[in-house]
């Protein structure tokens, strides 16, 4: 899966020492070394730095964590890495995923080669959840 970063420009850096509270909607490639506390939305790539720290919901087309902590859901068209000292507490969606010796994750994942199948199950997944936040809200 890191071929696919291997010939493309990031679009938006947050660097290290940024800090960004509330949702973020971005175009293209970014790259997170930063602070964020809200959710992350691209059509674009993702690459998750070492000094990262994320408190929020991820989605964008593949996602490498090369380190830094993510506290929140995960959803990858394509695929997401998580290369070894990376931590994620959420639930991973994504038809590829790799999680290297080291790397931590707890939390629930749905990834499965079959895109009728995946696309079928990520669905009901994310329905079922859908409605446990509107219940615990109400």
């Amino acid at each position: 899966m890191a071929s696919i970063f291997d010939d493309i420009s990031i679009n938006t850096l947050i660097g290290k020492g940024t800090s960004i509270s509330g949702n973020i909607h971005i175009n293209g490639f970014v790259r997170v070394d930063g602070d964020i506390d809200g959710n992350l939305y691209t059509d674009g790539n993702i690459i998750i730095g070492e000094s990262a720290r994320i408190r929020g919901n991820i989605k964008g087309k593949s996602i490498l964590i090369t380190g830094g902590i993510i506290l929140g859901d995960i959803n990858a068209s394509e695929g997401v890495s998580l290369l070894s000292e990376s931590i994620v507490i959420g639930d991973i969606l994504s038809p590829k995923v790799q999680i290297e010796d080291r790397a931590t994750f707890h939390g629930r994942c749905i990834s499965i080669k079959d895109s009728e199948t995946y696309k079928t199950e990520s669905e009901q997944y994310l329905q079922s959840k859908a409605i446990k936040e509107k219940v615990l809200l109400s």
